[in-house]
């Protein structure tokens, strides 16, 4: 099992529409899949077509961290009523935010990775969405995790978020998990068009070089639809959905080999 946190500093650029994207990349290649709704705005569960508040949550887990509570917590997504495969959300809840600290003990820094050493058997990759904080649950987050891709926009303040960001990366894995690595940036919601969004992905490359993740993610309605109908990109008609959908495919395709990922 591989797990890959997506993470933003700065709300509203697409980081849980992005995790979405890659979940149903994973669902559509067969890769047993666990997506964690680690922000507590818990859009990541609603995206994915399950209910929340019908059964135990994250916060109920990073409260009590038990073993045998963790897939209580755990929900298939309602993607997998029309299509065979795996895809699991792990439920988010706005209670979470009680662990959004600024600061966390180091054992409440290691909860997540216990939590999820109790299924590392059931999942070929697990996406978690972070909030856009570097509070306790984005550590927990990526302590607990192989890869940190940070998700961005081609905007002023989103390229300094972007900066703090690898920063954070760099010192987490120094201070307390050495396996930790930068993913790359996802460069999200960029109009081609947009002279200030080339300016703004030229100054990424300039800055990151290869850590520019590519395909970068044009800004398209598709994906509001997908997600505003809880149904996995892959399976959306029309031309729009496929070229984006070929893009999470590459995405997803960056990632299994970042990480070494052996499928099935």
């Amino acid at each position: 099992m591989r797990v890959i946190s997506l993470s933003s500093l700065k709300g509203g650029v697409g980081k849980t529409t992005v995790t979405l994207g890659l979940a149903s990349a994973s669902f559509a290649r067969g890769l047993r899949t666990l997506v964690v709704d680690m922000d507590p705005q818990s859009d990541a569960s609603t995206g994915m077509d399950v209910t929340v508040g019908r059964r135990l949550n994250i916060s109920h887990l990073l409260a009590h961290p038990r073993g045998s509570q963790v897939r209580n917590a755990i929900a298939p997504s309602g993607w997998t009523r029309s299509h065979k495969g795996t895809v699991d959300v792990l439920l988010g809840s706005p209670a979470a935010m009680a662990f959004d600290t600024p600061s966390v003990t180091r054992k409440e820094i290691w909860r997540l990775e216990e939590i999820l050493a109790t299924v590392e058997n059931d999942y070929d990759i697990v996406l978690i969405d972070c909030p856009p904080s570097l509070n306790g649950l984005t550590r927990m987050a990526w302590t607990a995790s192989d890869r940190v891709a940070v998700v961005t926009e081609p905007g002023l303040f989103s390229v300094a978020a972007t900066q703090r960001a690898f920063r954070a990366i760099d010192e987490l894995r120094r201070g307390v998990s050495p396996r930790l690595q930068p993913l790359g940036v996802i460069v999200n919601r960029v109009r081609p068009q947009s002279i200030e969004h080339q300016y703004r992905i030229d100054e990424l490359k300039e800055m990151f070089g290869a850590l520019v993740l590519q395909p970068e993610l044009p800004e398209r309605v598709v994906m509001q639809q997908a997600q505003g109908a809880a149904s996995p990109l892959h399976v959306w008609p029309g031309e729009s959905a496929e070229e984006m959908a070929e893009s999470f495919n590459s995405l997803l395709e960056r990632i299994v080999r970042s990480v070494a990922l052996t499928e099935g």
